[in-house]
Parts: structure tokens; sequence; C-alpha cells
């Protein structure tokens, strides 16, 4: 039976290419996000390549749309396998923590970091009954503790956060089948993008679609880029 994956903010950028590169392999690709004529759109251009692709709206900021979304797209499908955590905000540009604007700060936690936890918190029971998961999150060099520095310190703290979920998720479910690992994509051509864009999100999608396809015996709880394990 054909797998079923979720990704957050399908609609463009990052995970558009990533619901591409899944629905290529073969999955059955539920491309979500906060606006539902954004996410129709974008899956209308992937089912017009031929590839077999819905879309669902889900606000990670909200509750109650991830819990609607996660529960309707397992009714829908009768399974869910794979959801890749992509959606995240990045408001703080520069912003030092000593100055920052703490109402910017939790809406960056509340997107980057609880906005994910959200999403797996919904998406863990029905990867238990199926006894398969893969669960991706989109992470970011900026949150790597060996090289952290200032500047953009609601970005890089929930992303940090964010890699700290990854671990504890992971050992969580190390006994269901069910694999969490984080990436980050490097510098890429997207609204998110902090300096120059050095590739395009098709460029990278490499990484993503591997961890949310790999075997039952594949890695948890690390932090890739380029398929090579990142330092935390």
């Amino acid at each position: 039976m054909r797998r079923v994956a979720v990704v957050t903010g399908a609609n463009r950028g990052l995970g558009f290419a990533i619901s591409e590169a899944l629905a290529t392999l073969g999955l059955h690709v539920v491309l979500t996000g906060r606006d539902e004529r954004a996410v129709v759109d974008a899956a209308n251009k992937l089912l017009a390549a031929g590839l077999d692709v819905s879309a669902h709206q889900l606000d990670i900021t909200d509750p109650a749309s991830v819990a609607r979304a996660i529960a309707d797209i397992g009714f829908e499908h009768g399974k869910m396998d794979v959801l890749v955590n992509n959606a995240a905000v990045a408001i703080d540009r520069a912003r030092p923590a000593h100055s920052a604007d703490m109402e910017i700060v939790a809406a960056t936690m509340n997107a980057n970091l609880l906005g994910a936890w959200r999403c797996c918190i919904a998406a863990i029971p029905q990867m238990r009954q199926g006894g398969y998961g893969r669960i991706v999150n989109v992470t970011s060099h900026m949150s790597l503790l060996s090289t952290m520095k200032t500047g953009s310190a609601a970005y890089r703290i929930s992303k940090t956060a964010l890699n700290a979920l990854t671990c504890v998720l992971a050992d969580e479910v190390a006994g269901d089948n069910i694999l969490v690992n984080a990436a980050s994509p490097g510098l890429i051509a997207t609204r998110l993008a902090y300096g120059k864009a050095e590739h395009a999100p098709a460029e990278v999608v490499d990484t993503f679609t591997w961890l949310a396809t790999l075997p039952d015996d594949g890695p948890r709880g690390q932090l890739f880029h380029e398929r090579r394990p990142l330092p935390w």
C-alpha cells in the first residue's frame, strides 16, 4: 500500500519541493498550509504533472486546526506514515537577545517549535497504530550550539529547541518503528533565507526524502545536512 506523507508549509519554497520529490518517489503527499487556496493551487500544479497528491488546510499555530487536519487525513487515507515539519517563520531578522521583542519571540516559538510539536503529537498515535512512521523536522545551521552567535535570537533558539525535541521524541518512540530526525537545507532561496542563498529548494530535497523513507534500521534522533551528520 502506498505510503501517505504530510508536509507542512507546502504551498511554496522548500515544502513544495519536498512534496514534489516525495510524490515522484511514489508516496501520496498531502500538501498542507495555513492558506487553503494557496495550498490547493500548489497541489493542482503537481496533479497536473501526474503526481499523486492532495491538499488540506493546516495552521500549525492553531491547535484545533492541527488536530482536525491530522484526524481528517488519517480518516481519508486510513493511515499516516510520514510527517515533514517544514512550516516556520523568521520574523526577528538580526535582532539580538538582549533587546528582543518578546511578542516576536513568542510567535516564533509558537510556530517553529510548538507548531512542529503539535503536529507530532497528532501524528504519532496514527503512526504507532500502523507500526511505521518517519518524522523529519526542518531545522537550520543557525541552530547549532557549536557555532551559535548573536543575531536573530528568537529564530536560532526556536530551531535549537526543535533539535532537542527531535532527540526527545526519537527516544520515546524508538520501539515503535518511528524514526525521528532533523535536517538543515543550508542557505536556500526562500522567503525565510538568512544571507545569500546558495541553492534553489529543489536542489536540497535529497536529504529530506532520504529521511522520510528510511529503512527500519535507519538513524534516529540525529541532525543531517546533505546526508551527513551535523554537530549539534
